[in-house]
């Protein structure tokens, strides 16, 4: 038998950040994302072996175990290991014994979710194999306790929800936790069309989103006023942006992807850097009329919006930048699991 898994990542389009706390504890996040095309897979092959082995196939990183209820943290694979740990400790009586593999289509610090993503894989691989009661906001939110709570990794909450449900989504983040996702009926010629519009690309560096969430963060603590308006008009972004999609007024969506970057900016130092203002003039010169980083900031990846045909001239433009085009489309299914007998 084999359990596999996968979940999709996703792209912010709007309100990025203010799902961090203690901004959403206290003023409410909202935020637009929309999944794609690209994965992070989970495979389980139980056995008899009385081991657990871990391999992260993306990275060639690779531990074995004697079946254990909870495996050490030390670096390695704790992603992977904080999952089974957690599984167990909620749900078993006796350690398991198998092999876990894993791999992300998109490479770590990308600005998709790629980690929380991969979580959500694991989590859905271990709740198909045991069976578990898990519905979609179970695993979800299971998937942020690991990450920001059992393993301590900064972090907002979206990712998680985004891969769990998939689709568009216009998300709602208050204190104590509480989520609520919204999906989106975005008429089909509305997706194609956005999807024809924005243009993605991977700037070649990957960045650790925990450093620029701990200062966005820190500013909200300290109640730094101009950090904290910057951030209501990255959230105010995300209701125009929802409105645009919903009514199929998307020569809007350039305007508010611009005015949202520009507020981005100030929301922490390391959010831009001179190699994105670059790329990011490069395509405006070219055509775009908005775009902005997806993740925290400081690199992965970047999207433009293109109107017409100008994605053409982008791609152009960007590419003599030695920055290639990500090919992708719009994935609408979230998590999803099976067996292989």
């Amino acid at each position: 038998m084999i359990i596999r898994s996968k979940a999709p990542l996703r792209i912010g389009l709007a309100g990025g950040g203010t799902d961090v706390s203690p901004f959403a504890d206290i003023y409410g996040g909202s935020i637009l994302n929309a999944t794609i095309n690209l994965y992070a897979h989970a495979t389980i092959i139980p056995n008899n072996s009385n081991k657990i082995e871990l391999q992260a196939l993306d990275q060639g990183k690779n531990q074995a175990f004697n079946s254990a209820k909870t495996l050490p943290l030390d670096g390695t694979l704790d992603l992977l290991k904080g999952v089974y740990n957690r599984i167990a400790k909620d749900y078993l009586e006796e350690p398991l014994s198998f092999t876990l593999q894993t791999y992300v289509d998109a490479p770590p610090g990308s600005g998709l979710g790629s980690s929380s993503t991969l979580v959500v894989a694991i989590i859905g691989a271990f709740a198909h194999w045991l069976k578990l009661p898990l519905g979609e906001y179970d695993i979800a939110h299971l998937a942020y306790e690991i990450e920001r709570i059992d393993l301590g990794l900064a972090g907002g909450r979206q990712d998680q929800y985004a891969a769990t449900f998939g689709g568009f989504n216009f998300m709602e983040f208050y204190k104590d936790d509480k989520v609520i996702v919204n999906p989106l009926r975005v008429k089909a010629k509305y997706v194609n069309e956005l999807q024809h519009n924005v243009v993605l690309f991977y700037t070649g560096t990957s960045r650790e989103s925990a450093t620029i969430i701990d200062k966005q963060a820190k500013a909200i603590n300290q109640q730094e006023k101009n950090q904290i308006d910057a951030t209501l008009k990255v959230k105010e972004q995300s209701v125009k942006m929802k409105e645009a999609l919903l009514k199929g007024e998307l020569d809007k969506i350039g305007n508010i992807l611009n005015v949202g970057w520009e507020y981005k900016k100030l929301m922490a130092e390391g959010i831009t850097n001179p190699d994105i203002e670059k790329m990011y003039q490069t395509a405006i010169n070219a055509g775009a009329i908005g775009g902005k980083i997806s993740g925290a900031g400081g690199g992965g990846f970047m999207f433009f919006y293109c109107p017409n045909n100008t994605r053409f001239d982008v791609i152009k433009a960007i590419s003599e930048l030695d920055i290639k085009v990500t090919p992708y489309e719009f994935a609408m299914s979230g998590l999803y699991s099976y067996t292989i007998n």
